[in-house]
């Protein structure tokens, strides 16, 4: 395969789950400011959810306050914010079009239905029922290309790219998010186990889609170093740091038998996959949760930036 197709399915998979992941922050951002302020309705609900999006510096220097609506608009439909779910779609078919012939009928389709969707929403976002439309709208359209993805492409190198980059965009998002939550909507006078605590940890799995699996695995009211855990170590579930990075050794693998030989990037993700097996929940907290993702999101990056080295120029 020439690494432009590669890149092209590559950056398709990290678009589509990064727009994903835009709208169940947006969806849990929009719980969180509407819980009184002793139940964690704090005033910071909308900062925190642009420094998860990476996207504080860039709002900031648009010169806007960081309301309600101001953030939502720019995360959701900004044509100026390249990180936004409208841009992240527009590029997404962008790469999905390049590639039309090695894509099933539906799984085009669904990316270009989720386009469309997103453009009927225009530029602006006048309230939060309108906002609550557009990620549901646009969260449905994802999990159908997800799923014609999983059902309908062959399983070689054009299958394996688009998910190698979900795997990647995943495991970033997913540190991104739990170090947010660690480090920075907890305020520093709130007690862990407090009602603060408690509906911000919810709402993290609940973005993430593991709160039944939290219950179902520990059978246990939410407890901060026991969501940790679920997000970071456990294989089972399927967004977990440990999860996404399983996923990309094998997709590496099976990129490496196309081609005959391994190379950085397969040495990389077994490297880190091993690290994160060998690591237990109470060593993590006793060196620090928050040193430990940013290594981790460093680390992600690097991986990236092997595999755009390895495959993609």
């Amino acid at each position: 395969m020439l690494s432009r197709n590669a890149a092209n399915l590559y950056w398709l998979g990290r678009y589509v789950e990064r727009a994903d992941y835009l709208c169940r922050l947006l969806s849990a951002t929009v719980r969180l400011a509407a819980l009184p302020a002793t139940h964690g309705g704090a005033g910071n609900a909308w900062d925190a959810a642009l420094q998860s999006a990476s996207a504080a510096d860039s709002f900031a220097a648009t010169g806007r306050r960081a309301t309600e609506t101001e953030v939502a608009q720019f995360l959701a439909v900004d044509p100026d914010n390249p990180c936004s779910i409208r841009c992240c779609l527009e590029r997404g078919r962008t790469n999905a079009r390049a590639l039309r012939t090695a894509l099933t009928a539906e799984t085009w389709e669904a990316i270009n239905s989720a386009w469309l969707e997103v453009q009927r929403f225009g530029t602006g976002v006048a309230d939060p029922l309108t906002l609550m439309r557009l990620v549901e709208t646009v969260k449905q359209s994802l999990l159908a290309f997800d799923g014609a993805a999983h059902r309908n492409q062959l399983r070689e190198s054009t299958y394996w790219f688009m998910r190698l980059g979900t795997s990647i965009e995943r495991a970033d998002n997913t540190a991104r998010l739990l170090d947010q939550k660690y480090h920075i909507l907890l305020p520093r006078t709130e007690p862990v186990g407090g009602s603060l605590d408690y509906f911000q940890w919810t709402t993290l799995l609940r973005t993430v889609s593991a709160l039944t699996a939290y219950r179902w695995i520990y059978r246990d009211s939410v407890k901060p170093w026991l969501v940790a855990d679920l997000l970071i170590l456990k294989k089972p579930m399927p967004r977990s740091l440990a999860a996404c990075y399983e996923d990309t050794v094998f997709y590496l693998d099976r990129l490496a038998l196309d081609r005959g030989r391994q190379g950085p990037a397969n040495r990389l993700a077994v490297a880190g996959l091993r690290r994160l097996e060998a690591e237990t929940i109470d060593s993590l907290f006793q060196r620090g949760l928050h040193e430990f993702l940013l290594q981790f999101i460093a680390e992600n990056n690097a991986l990236g930036t092997a595999i755009a080295e390895q495959y993609l120029f």
